[in-house]
């Protein structure tokens, strides 16, 4: 089937599989491979991506589901000048990466939470990134560069 999707602001058609899951087209077709696979099961998000603006797991979404939608991967976040976005800024200056595996999802995640609560409390940090898992247990400098991004840090 022929998917025309609109991914970090270049649209382009390819001819796919009708079972062909997001994250695959991502990093096969489309050649974006900042967007893990890391357990095919939408346990860890370390395949979360931006559609329409909201954060999706791409293992659990058909390539074919997001024909005509925009996608944000996070090789799409930063500006085109390599100015790193508020987001990513704050994950590099609060060391909020260890293997750095789950850093892209837990980034594009956080981008859609404090799309959705601009000035989130610490709380809210830890219950909005909770569907992401970091295997490194990074949290504490997660959250604290989730609120720095904010500038909710204390």
């Amino acid at each position: 089937m022929e998917v025309t999707a609109t991914v970090n602001g270049t649209t382009r058609t390819h001819e796919v599989e009708p079972r062909t899951l997001l994250v695959h087209y991502l990093r096969d077709a489309r050649g974006l491979t900042g967007t893990n696979i890391g357990c095919d099961t939408s346990s860890c998000g370390a395949c979360t991506v931006l559609v329409n603006g909201e954060s999706v797991k791409s293992c659990t979404v058909l390539a074919a589901q997001v024909d005509a939608m925009e996608v944000t991967t996070i090789e799409g976040l930063a500006a085109a000048d390599g100015t790193l976005h508020p987001m990513q800024q704050a994950f590099h200056e609060c060391h909020a990466l260890q293997c750095g595996y789950c850093t892209p999802g837990m980034v594009l995640a956080a981008v859609s939470l404090t799309a959705e609560n601009p000035q989130p409390s610490e709380a809210e940090v830890r219950e909005g990134l909770e569907g992401n898992l970091c295997r490194c247990t990074g949290y504490h400098n997660i959250v604290r560069a989730v609120l720095q991004a904010t500038g909710a840090a204390r």
